[in-house]
């Protein structure tokens, strides 16, 4: 049992630290300097968010599409550590080769980072669907919100690394390196988790006559025929696409919100992105203590609510410090939403189905991925372009443009919010429960 226990324990690290290199990625690319580089360097103007947004929306929408395949094949061949590796060798050698994305090369720019995307947020499909095979039932919310405070760890680590170098030698080239370093900290930090975490599932045989493609296929098929006794897991679904895209709207746009609303410099905005880590470590581990307590889907409403009040605040925000305070709320609730919402796809899913349950996650996560940041940057950029034609300068016309364009995000918030409240957690495990009771009645 103490053999068991250790290996156990050596699993769940190797699993964290993932999620640090992972979030490193996240951090530096997403939130804190490619970002920003790539609207205010690559392209420049407004223009450059809904470039942004296109280049998110794209990434997602290809991810979308083949991740309920993928976990379908994975959970049959016991194959998420390779799928797993594939996609994030992608994400690190293409993250790398944003070294060479420098002014006016737009296309090289969203190319390079729509195939970086692809791998990061496919890589997460098979990442997440472990989370069921190293983690008792009882501890799937500690687990998961230990995962997601390592990771901000890692976030806030890797940008502590990027800043010196920028504050103190400057121009695009530190930039650019820092982008190189990030790929080199995810891909060492991925090495624990390729190499002691073992999967318990046991490859299936292939039906005779029959390839792995087929087999996927049916199997999600059939998951969709049987989707009536999944119900409460589909109205949980629906719900996160939905709130979901406020989240991930609020992220990739966060250091556009910030360098055209308050001047932020690049210097500036690291060291803001690494505030919004630190309280999403504090986040992390509050909201998993609270699922415990009074029920993962409460504690999920509690961080969903805080979000929506610091989105709006935003729109009364005039000061940067008004801006760093809310970055902090928005930190502790956000990685709340996103830790909770994973565990709780982990009650959802049958035994031995974690990764096309997590497949079926991520249509949700990735087709709100397109659809959000898509919405945002053509609402910023359109509403940008309408106040200059109306005869305001372009500075105040962009920032009129980004408040417009902040409201959205709320509206989706309170809309998944709302879609959220009539899921009964407690109703399905015990259908699933009593379900599974008749079948084995049933089989002696």
């Amino acid at each position: 049992m103490l053999t068991k226990l250790k290996s156990m324990n050596r699993e769940h690290l190797a699993w964290y630290l993932y999620d640090f290199g992972n979030s490193a990625y996240a951090a530096v690319v997403l939130l804190a300097v490619y970002s920003a580089y790539f609207k205010g360097v690559v392209v420049g103007g407004a223009e450059g968010s809904r470039l942004w947004g296109i280049a998110v929306g794209v990434a997602m929408l290809v991810v979308a599409v083949i991740a309920p395949v993928l976990g379908a094949m994975a959970d049959f061949s016991a194959s998420k550590k390779r799928f797993l590796f594939a996609f994030s060798a992608v994400t690190w050698v293409f993250t790398a080769l944003l070294f060479f994305v420098q002014k006016g090369d737009v296309l090289m720019g969203m190319l390079f980072f729509v195939l970086a995307e692809i791998g990061y947020r496919g890589g997460q499909v098979f990442y997440n669907a472990l989370l069921p095979e190293i983690a008792e039932p009882g501890e799937l919310g500690r687990v998961s919100g230990n995962g997601w405070a390592i990771g901000s760890v890692g976030g806030i680590l890797c940008l502590l690394l990027v800043l010196p170098p920028i504050v103190l030698v400057g121009g695009d080239l530190m930039v650019r390196l820092s982008l190189v370093f990030t790929a080199v900290f995810f891909a060492v930090s991925s090495i624990p988790l390729l190499r002691w975490v073992d999967e318990r599932a046991v490859p299936k045989a292939l039906p005779e006559g029959k390839n792995i493609w087929q087999v996927a296929f049916e199997r999600i098929t059939r998951t969709i025929r049987a989707i009536r006794s999944f119900r409460d897991f589909v109205q949980f679904i629906v719900a996160f696409l939905v709130y979901n895209d406020g989240i991930l709207m609020a992220l990739d746009f966060a250091a556009i919100i910030g360098a055209v609303l308050f001047g932020m410099t690049q210097t500036q905005l690291i060291i803001f992105m690494i505030v919004v880590q630190v309280a999403g470590v504090a986040g992390a581990y509050a909201f998993a203590q609270l699922g415990e307590r009074v029920g993962y889907k409460n504690s999920l409403i509690v961080a969903i609510v805080m979000m929506i009040g610091a989105v709006l605040w935003i729109l009364t925000a005039r000061s940067l410090t008004d801006f760093f305070i809310i970055g902090m709320v928005a930190g502790f609730a956000l990685t709340g939403v996103q830790s909770v919402s994973r565990t709780m796809v982990g009650f959802f899913a049958p035994p031995g189905r974690s990764a096309e349950f997590y497949g079926f996650f991520a249509i949700a996560g990735r087709t709100s991925s397109f659809i959000g940041p898509t919405v945002y940057g053509f609402i910023a950029a359109e509403a940008a372009l309408w106040y200059q034609r109306s005869g305001m300068m372009a500075l105040p016309a962009e920032q009129a443009g980004q408040r417009i364009a902040i409201v959205s995000v709320a509206v989706f918030l309170l809309a998944g919010l709302l879609l959220l409240l009539p899921v009964n957690v407690k109703r399905y495990r015990a259908a699933q429960a009593a379900k599974a009771a008749a079948q084995a009645e049933a089989n002696s």
